[in-house]
């Protein structure tokens, strides 16, 4: 248990997950390292069918990405995907 502003929650608190790093890499996966220190690997290709990020099968557009608060981004911000997404989703790298 863990209170937080007054209000008492279960379990354990866990840590805001941020990326703290990211790099586009060939076939469309980036690879993105998190505030807990692990970097994983995550293939966007099944995601580009989606209408919110098919803009992203260009690869310019793509290799645009850059961080925003810990958000990795692209487009000037209008399109972004969560980093606890990235992280349950990618695969870890050592």
């Amino acid at each position: 248990m863990y209170i937080k502003n007054g209000i008492a929650y279960a379990g354990k608190e866990t840590p805001l997950l941020k990326v703290v790093s990211v790099r586009p890499m060939d076939g469309h996966k980036l690879w993105a390292r998190f505030s807990n220190g692990e970097a994983r690997v995550f293939d966007f290709t099944p995601k580009l069918s989606s209408p919110a990020f098919a803009p992203l099968k260009d690869e310019q557009l793509f290799r645009s990405v850059y961080l925003e608060y810990g958000v990795t981004v692209w487009n000037d911000g209008d399109i972004d995907i969560a980093p606890e997404y990235l992280y349950e989703h990618g695969q870890p790298v050592n």
